[in-house]
């Protein structure tokens, strides 16, 4: 098993290297870069005086000279080949490096860093949420099947899961913070959130929690309940079951002692791949609430093509994408004690 995780790290590298290179790709021929938006606020400048004779005299409307521009590509790189332009930026990620931001000129890692504990805040208490609740739902739907219980908590959560997270945000900013004022309508704390004591500061952070979170849950809820139901029908149903049944084992022992384990083995498969949400968030869940975490960063780092933020968070969202299924993989290998990776 050790062999095995040493080849899935290893396979790592070169499955990163095909990502980054891909949308490092994307980033230098996508219209609209870091030279684009400088011309095209230059040119606004230009033509908020109307009477400058430097506006006036470019008839083509071209506000900069091209040994300008040519400048501006050897400073953000766009004056070496694609290949060379990957290579630099590559070596310098090995090295902690991630590069300055186009639109602020500050270090991106800087930039993320002051981001994570949002993002990681709410990436923890959604997945404390999906599966302290799901699965002990999943379990009571399974035993219940068919019945009022189940019937009206599937319709309940198939109708959050026809809903986007965002959408569902939306909607409830408009009910719940517009028309009645139960809730903030963004952000993290309050205006005066300084001055408050230790009890008032966490019941106004919690205040401003619980509709980006249940916006957060609202899809995984869903899906990690109907995993948590089907496989444990299966298992009820099962050989292994009706002899612990017949034995005179009681149904709830049968169910935790032994189909509960088997059914945790999909549940455990997903939970690698949750791993990058809490670090990366949700843009538009982030937008939606003004939630200053990476989400809304990354949000707002592709609309003003700041590509040094977008490959920096690119870097970090892959590795803990990659490293998540690894994860996934001894996970299930501690659920499951008859897998051995080979």
């Amino acid at each position: 098993m050790t062999a095995y995780f040493i080849r899935r790290l290893l396979l790592v590298i070169p499955t990163f290297i095909g990502i980054t290179i891909m949308v490092f790709t994307i980033t230098r021929f996508v219209p609209g870069g870091p030279i684009e938006r400088i011309i095209s606020d230059t040119r606004a400048m230009q033509a908020g005086h109307a009477g400058s004779a430097s506006g006036m005299s470019r008839g083509s409307g071209q506000p900069l000279s091209e040994e300008q521009i040519a400048k501006l590509k050897a400073y953000y790189g766009f004056d070496k080949p694609l290949l060379t332009s990957y290579l630099i930026w590559l070596a310098k990620v090995v090295r902690g490096d991630l590069g300055i931001s186009t639109r602020y000129q500050d270090p991106v890692w800087g930039m993320i860093r002051e981001k994570i504990p949002v993002s990681l805040y709410f990436g923890i208490l959604s997945l404390f949420m999906i599966y302290g609740i799901c699965i002990p739902l999943g379990m009571a739907k399974a035993v219940r099947h068919r019945t009022g219980f189940d019937n009206i908590s599937s319709i309940l959560i198939f109708t959050g899961y026809a809903i986007p997270g965002w959408v569902a945000g939306i909607f409830m900013l408009v009910l719940f913070s517009s028309r009645y004022d139960v809730f903030p309508l963004g952000g993290l704390v309050s205006e005066f959130f300084d001055e408050m004591n230790l009890f008032e500061k966490l019941a106004d952070i919690l205040w401003h929690t619980f509709l980006p979170l249940i916006a957060y849950v609202i899809g995984s809820f869903t899906v990690m309940t109907l995993l948590m139901k089907n496989t444990l029908m299966d298992h009820l149903s099962s050989d292994y079951m009706r002899t612990a049944l017949a034995k005179g084992l009681s149904f709830e022992k049968a169910v935790f002692k032994h189909a509960l384990q088997n059914s945790l083995i999909p549940i455990a498969t997903s939970f690698g791949n949750n791993i990058s949400i809490l670090l990366t968030g949700s843009f538009l869940i982030e937008k939606v609430f003004n939630i200053d975490g990476m989400g809304l960063l990354g949000y707002e780092s592709i609309l003003d093509r700041d590509y040094p933020v977008v490959m920096g968070i690119l870097v970090i969202s892959s590795l803990l994408f990659l490293l998540g299924n690894i994860l996934s993989d001894l996970c299930v290998a501690l659920v499951d004690p008859r897998v051995r990776f080979k």
